[in-house]
């Protein structure tokens, strides 16, 4: 049972029989029944979320790495785990407007197993009774996308297929919100989150949702499928609940790429490739010039190639910015991240907080200087 259903279904019972509405306008015409109204199923109630969540999204591949993506801002809360789906080397799915988040697991699975993208949309929307109140986009490996805007999705609401794309919007301020999506998609430059972002601050910047913004998030895929699928997640970011998601999501988009140059900074260290993990670290730290963990390990591989004069301002700032990193200097010999040469941790600990002295041994993780926590 889906537990975002649940809740959903916990609060919305009255909000079920909109859907259960669409599905009754949706069905043929025939004799009029003498039955007396009937609720949706329980199944029905548990299964789906029946208020508009979602308001606007994009689904698309880049060409040139083949990596697939969704991106979606919603004044609804925690809009990420319902409404983008991806998988490594499958496809991406954005289910939105009165959810069914089966489609976004159902039409990974179908695109697996080598169908297309708008046939797989065309086989789920054909099975859905509720299809005029939903809105979906789907995109494969091979650049194949298709959308769908329910005939009773609130309005504005509508869709735009691209190259190697597709936006999607419902419950907006007005109908040009959707093509200022695709505009902007279209003229950016950079790689996929980038361009994704870009159509979700279009969105906002012509008027977004009706009801305002609330959450927000961004997932991609690695175009290629491995047999370690948690490899194949390169970026999954949410906001759950924040006045402007968009910028919020933007910032964490920035930090993820300033601790892919950390990551890549360590992987240097691995290697032997100082050269290569200075750079790394400094590119970073010039992102985020007060973030003092990016600061705090610059000055280690500074201190541990040799250069401890460069890397001692940078450690009395990462002190100024955290004490904690003061504490930490001790611990890391044990652990081989930092000389043990006790003038090396001297000159180190030197540049600490005024008048506290060297740390001395830790009550917090029982044990002397240099021991593992």
């Amino acid at each position: 049972m889906n537990t975002t259903g649940v809740r959903s279904a916990a609060r919305t019972t009255g909000a079920a029989l909109v859907v259960a509405a669409a599905i009754a306008a949706s069905a043929p015409s025939g004799a009029a029944s003498t039955d007396p109204p009937v609720e949706p199923s329980s199944r029905d109630v548990l299964d789906r979320p029946h208020r508009p969540v979602s308001t606007y999204s994009v689904v698309a591949r880049d060409p040139v790495t083949g990596r697939l993506g969704v991106a979606v801002e919603s004044h609804w809360f925690s809009v990420g785990p319902t409404v983008p789906w991806a998988r490594g080397g499958v496809g991406a799915v954005a289910t939105q407007s009165f959810v069914r988040i089966d489609y976004g697991p159902e039409g990974l699975a179908l695109m697996q197993q080598g169908i297309a993208a708008p046939e797989a949309l065309r086989r789920l929307v054909e099975q859905d009774d509720a299809r005029d109140v939903r809105q979906v986009a789907m995109i494969d490996t091979g650049g194949r996308v298709a959308a769908h805007t329910g005939a009773r999705c609130i309005q504005a609401a509508g869709h735009h297929v691209g190259d190697n794309y597709s936006v999607q919007a419902n419950l907006m301020i007005d109908v040009g919100v959707v093509p200022a999506m695709a505009r902007a998609y279209e003229a950016s430059t950079g790689d996929l989150a980038e361009r994704m972002l870009a159509a979700l601050e279009a969105a906002q910047d012509a008027g977004g949702d009706i009801r305002g913004k609330q959450s927000a998030a961004i997932l991609i895929v690695e175009g290629t499928r491995s047999d370690r699928p948690w490899k194949d997640i390169v970026m999954e970011l949410r906001i759950e609940d924040h006045l402007e998601p968009v910028k919020e999501l933007r910032r964490l988009v920035d930090l993820w790429r300033a601790y892919e140059h950390m990551n890549a900074g360590d992987l240097a260290v691995e290697h032997g490739d100082m050269t290569g993990a200075l750079k790394s670290y400094g590119a970073a730290e010039a992102m985020f010039p007060d973030m003092a963990e990016f600061i705090f390990w610059h000055a280690i591989a500074l201190a541990d190639n040799g250069r401890l004069d460069e890397a001692l301002p940078l450690f009395a700032r990462a002190f100024r910015l955290e004490p904690g990193w003061y504490l930490l200097v001790p611990r890391l010999p044990a652990s081989k991240l930092l000389s043990d040469d006790p003038e090396v941790l001297r000159r180190i600990l030197a540049v600490g907080p005024a008048g506290t002295g060297a740390p001395s041994g830790d009550a917090r993780v029982g044990g002397p200087p240099g021991s593992k926590p």
